[in-house]
């Protein structure tokens, strides 16, 4: 018998669902077009950059047939320009990369959903024509692939790698913070977060959420014993009763 699965993606599985993302590479050797379940890959051909999935990004690169080109948003300029937005703004996260339809279609279709070919995460945001100033769905296990396996193929790799841990710190402090409201019944901000700090933090939000759950239905089952016991004695339920039900 097969156990039950946990409710939503598992850190490992999001870092899987990431290397379909596209990248781009600068071939060091020619290879014809392949045949992948998504479609024929581009030919390579010395030095032209040619997008390719992740996956196969990361092989050619341990191959050494191909370099990997980081997104014009994994650079230090840029990761210090989101971390300064990020810092400034207590409650909001950076924005995420704009879908396409918002640069090419008119106000009154980007609505239409039959106008949209891709949309966040398969977005292609992280080849070298990316947003500079925007955050991708994978930024965070994206970045750490790229940084394992590809560090030579950045000038400053451990600017960026501490300018990632920063960002990183920052934002899952803001989720932390966000929590807080969900006892006073407010909702989280969670616009711009990624697949990843979803993934690692969905297990303490889901604590965190069936606690408060735990709490509400134990504060309503006092305040059905307390209203049970005053209708038996004939008593009814003063204000000052309900004011201390509400600070419990």
């Amino acid at each position: 018998m097969a156990l039950p699965l946990k409710p939503g993606l598992t850190p490992a599985e999001v870092a899987f669902l990431c290397e379909m993302e596209m990248v781009t590479v600068i071939p060091r050797q020619r290879l014809d077009s392949l045949e992948l379940l998504g479609g024929p890959t581009k030919a390579l051909t010395p030095p032209f950059p040619t997008p390719l999935p992740l996956w196969l990004a990361l092989l050619l690169k341990r191959q050494r047939r191909a370099n990997i080109l980081p997104p014009p948003w994994l650079n230090p300029e840029a990761l210090s320009a989101i971390l300064d937005i990020e810092v400034d703004n207590e409650d909001l996260f950076s924005p995420p990369p704009p879908l396409p339809a918002a640069k090419t279609l008119p106000s009154d279709q980007y609505l239409d959903q039959t106008a949209l070919e891709v949309s966040a995460p398969f977005l292609p945001s992280s080849t070298s024509n990316a947003e500079p100033d925007a955050l991708p769905y994978h930024w965070l296990e994206l970045s750490h692939m790229i940084l394992s396996h590809a560090s030579d193929d950045f000038q400053e790799p451990d600017t960026v790698r501490r300018l990632l841990r920063d960002l990183k710190e920052v934002r899952m402090a803001k989720l932390r913070k966000g929590i807080k409201v969900l006892d006073a019944g407010a909702g989280v901000q969670m616009n711009g977060v990624g697949a990843l700090e979803i993934a690692e933090s969905r297990s303490f939000i889901s604590g965190v959420v069936d606690g408060l759950r735990r709490i509400g239905a134990s504060r309503e089952q006092t305040r059905k014993e307390r209203d049970a016991e005053d209708a038996e004695h004939g008593y009814a339920a003063s204000s000052i009763d309900d004011q201390d039900d509400d600070m419990l």
